[in-house]
């Protein structure tokens, strides 16, 4: 894939950024060799690879996925100057 003058001021207009003639012809290269750099990257056989979430093999933490409400509605309500019934209190804003 490769990627023209006209697609780059097009790219910049829809990302709404001012690109000077200037600065768009050297951006076309730039874009160029990092869509280069993408294709040689496919090349790459990474099958059998496992995806990685880090660098060291590790379990991630996982917790049951269950609905419950928390099991502590006055600790929640605790600090708020007005509450009736585990629900917050708030003044009525009317304008």
């Amino acid at each position: 894939m490769s990627v023209d003058l006209q697609t780059v001021k097009r790219v910049a207009r829809l990302a709404r950024i001012a690109v000077s003639e200037e600065d768009a012809e050297r951006m076309t290269g730039e874009l160029n060799a990092i869509l280069g750099f993408v294709e040689q990257l496919n090349e790459v056989d990474v099958s059998g690879v496992e995806p990685m979430t880090s660098v060291t093999p590790m379990e991630m933490k996982k917790r049951q996925d269950v609905v419950t409400d928390g099991d502590k509605p006055a600790d929640i309500v605790a600090n708020a100057p007005a509450t009736e019934e585990n629900f917050f209190l708030v003044p009525k804003v009317v304008e």
